[in-house]
């Protein structure tokens, strides 16, 4: 199979560039065997100082010719000749290749180096220190907003009834609601979570007690018997309005209200209960299975995320709206404190480390398996080609370093046999 198949764009344009260097070295190492064989021509059979020239030249040739064979013997059969031990690459290019990939795995994919350049390189502080640019950080709110967009505009409402009805109330049963609500509800209680709701519970009823006193009046006069006189029950409803009304102010004022008291300790003896008392953990786990079966319950899981999807899609797509400009500001944020902060830095680049090591401890077999699986697709002639494009050109200095040293060496032994004899 050729590789053309697999040449990248501007791949051609290379390989030409690449073709043109290898054939002038070629003509150069070419061109000084040449000049060694005429020098060596000229000065055949002569004594004295063309002696060693003709000597040196003669080793200028050999050397030439012996590297010639060694470089040409790489890449294809010097002169055509089926000469064993020649055109390695072709015959052994598989070989090559699996030798290439445990070269890479062991060398390149070894746990130590990983986690050596990770940490030279100093990623989180580098990430810090650009997003800390208002630019960059609205480009990586951008990105974001788009893709998260797109994301919510693909899960429809059956994915998440589907995923509701088999995934997440089948999880609910049969997860015990007692100990969960027990320690939810215990914190709460401890941390005084739950005052904030209790004043807004007291504003709310404060305000509607003040805009709906007929109602009020009408709803106790209901209840009134029927022998007493109106205007007593209208004298004792309004009275009772009023002291409602003062109540729930007195409440509402007082943190330290006895009905706020009574209300602690309640939840407190609930938290409890739920934890302790059989009783109780069964019938929170009969209203906890009431409220999941009840068919309405997938309709308002429905209707939840619908409105949670509009609302974080609108938010989202909105360039100049809170959401966004919020995002900028805390990634910002983080940015300066990456900047700042070298434990986190050193915590940071650690957890990017461990994440590379694993996915290569887990996959490096397969991401390394791809040179063994590319070079085997490979024609012979084809990946001799493409290697010798790559490595040829240097390739050329042996043969060049070959005449020359050869001379030198051919000089060297004329000159000792001269002096010996």
């Amino acid at each position: 199979m050729s590789t053309d198949m697999f040449r990248l764009p501007g791949a051609a344009e290379a390989d030409v560039v690449r073709q043109k260097a290898l054939n002038r070295m070629r003509a150069v190492a070419t061109g000084l065997l040449v000049a060694a064989a005429v020098v060596y021509a000229a000065t055949l059979g002569q004594d004295g100082f063309w002696g060693f020239v003709n000597a040196g030249a003669e080793a200028s040739m050999v050397g030439a010719m012996a590297d010639w064979f060694a470089v040409t013997a790489l890449f294809r059969h010097p002169l055509g000749l089926p000469i064993p031990h020649t055109a390695l690459i072709p015959r052994r290019k598989n070989e090559l290749g699996r030798g290439l990939q445990d070269f890479v795995k062991d060398n390149f994919l070894a746990e130590n180096i990983i986690r050596e350049r990770v940490g030279a390189a100093e990623v989180s502080r580098r990430v810090g220190a650009w997003v800390v640019d208002p630019a960059h950080a609205r480009r990586v709110v951008d990105e974001v907003s788009e893709v998260a967009v797109a994301g919510l505009g693909r899960v429809r409402d059956d994915h998440v009834s589907e995923l509701a009805e088999a995934v997440l109330l089948p999880r609910f049963r049969e997860e015990p609601i007692a100990p969960i609500a027990s320690a939810l509800l215990g914190e709460m209680v401890e941390d005084d979570l739950h005052h904030g709701l209790v004043d807004l519970a007291l504003e709310e009823l404060v305000r509607w007690l003040g805009k709906n006193e007929d109602t009020f009046i009408e709803v106790l006069g209901e209840r009134a018997p029927w022998w007493s006189p109106p205007r007593l029950n209208d004298a004792v409803t309004q009275r009772v309005h009023l002291e409602a009304i003062k109540w729930v102010e007195d409440i509402r004022s007082d943190p330290t209200h006895r009905a706020r008291q009574a209300l602690d300790s309640m939840l407190r003896d609930l938290a409890r209960d739920l934890a302790e008392d059989p009783a109780t953990a069964e019938r929170a786990e009969r209203l906890k299975l009431r409220v999941l079966e009840h068919p309405q319950v997938l309709a308002t899981a429905v209707s939840l995320w619908n409105a949670f999807q509009r609302a974080l899609t609108g938010a989202l797509q909105d360039p100049e709206g809170p959401l966004r400009d919020r995002l900028e500001t805390e990634l910002a944020a983080f940015g300066r404190r990456l900047g700042e902060d070298t434990k986190l830095q050193k915590r940071l680049d650690g957890v990017l480390a461990d994440a590379v090591v694993f996915a290569v401890t887990r996959y490096g077999a397969e991401l390394t398996d791809v040179i063994t699986t590319t070079i085997e697709r490979w024609d012979g002639k084809e990946a001799a080609r493409k290697i010798e494009l790559h490595v040829g050109r240097d390739l050329q200095f042996i043969r060049i370093n070959g005449t020359v040293v050869g001379g030198l060496v051919g000089l060297l032994i004329h000159t000792v046999a001269v002096l010996v004899g």
